[in-house]
């Protein structure tokens, strides 16, 4: 709850800073005929209904189990990130692209060059205060690890998701000022529609690599090896259990993790002796590791787990 916590306010963050941006952008667009910044409005807006969208994914992704999803709903999260990836694509950096390849093939100079500079500023206070939070809140999740393993490795879309739009922004803006600059000085009209083809470029980039992580988490991605470690230790420390042979875990949200264990029991003991076995292991993981909502044990002999494991893994 705490992690989801701190993502609403980065995404909060977003969604105030790209709004009041967007209305911004649009404004000097209309005033000044600037394609890069037309483009920069349409990415801004794109990037407060994405916001929109990944705040309506952690809403759902918190309702309780039911009968038609009894380990709850936490993928409903994946599946918006996964949402917002495609609409990076196909609005931003798709209208972008379109914008400037009709602008270099009919270029025309911008006008008011002063507003466009000053809107241009101004956005990128609002957007470097929006990459700040959701920066700080990256690097209290990503703990010592580096930024792309620690992005690799997170379970948590919201947060990297919000990171690389507003990464993606400040981008997009030093490419608007240096093409309408360019334009400007150069008297090339023609390179107002570049910069805008550059900032879809940027968001198309960006969204493939969004669309990427977010499938492996949408697909179904395994607990970390520490968590994996510390219930196969459990496991394997109950005195009716003469071997913990392994252990298959898969991430439904981001704190909603289902483990599957394979046992081998002592041969001597009763179903009953068993049964209290099971609950003593489920017990003890869920204390250990409160992200695991269910725990299934599987008694099986250690060659026939290794036997299936090379199946699977080749």
């Amino acid at each position: 709850m705490a992690a989801h916590s701190g993502s609403k306010t980065v995404i909060y963050a977003a969604v105030a800073g790209n709004l009041l941006i967007a209305a911004t952008k649009f404004a000097a667009a209309f005033f000044t005929g600037s394609s890069a910044m037309l483009s920069e409005g349409v990415h801004s807006l794109v990037d407060t209904g994405n916001g929109g969208l990944l705040l309506y994914g952690l809403h759902r992704s918190a309702a309780p189990a039911d009968e038609a999803h009894p380990f709850g709903h936490g993928r409903e999260l994946y599946f918006w990130s996964f949402v917002v990836a495609l609409l990076i694509f196909a609005l931003g950096a798709g209208v972008s692209i379109y914008e400037g390849i009709v602008h270099m093939m009919h270029p025309e100079p911008a006008t008011n060059l002063r507003v466009v500079y000053i809107v241009l500023g101004l956005s990128l206070l609002f957007e470097s205060y929006s990459w700040s939070v959701a920066l700080r809140e990256f690097r209290l999740n990503k703990g010592t690890l580096g930024y792309v393993a620690a992005i690799r490795k997170s379970k948590d879309p919201s947060v990297f998701t919000v990171l690389f739009e507003d990464t993606a922004a400040l981008l997009g803006l030093l490419i608007a000022f240096l093409g309408v600059l360019a334009a400007d000085l150069l008297d090339m009209p023609i390179l107002d529609g570049a910069a805008s083809v550059g900032i879809g470029l940027v968001l198309g980039l960006t969204a493939i690599f969004l669309a990427r992580e977010t499938k492996g988490l949408l697909m179904g991605e395994p607990a970390s090896p520490e968590v994996q470690e510390r219930v196969l230790a459990i496991a394997a420390a109950d005195p009716a259990v003469e071997a913990a042979n392994g252990v298959l875990t898969v991430h439904l949200g981001p704190s909603q993790v289902v483990a599957a264990l394979s046992l081998d029991f002592l041969d001597h003991l009763t179903a009953g002796e068993i049964e209290a076995c099971v609950e003593r292991i489920e017990e003890q993981v869920r204390q250990a590791a409160p992200e695991i909502v269910a725990v299934f044990v599987k008694p099986q002999k250690g060659a026939v787990w290794r036997e299936r494991r090379r199946a699977i893994v080749g």
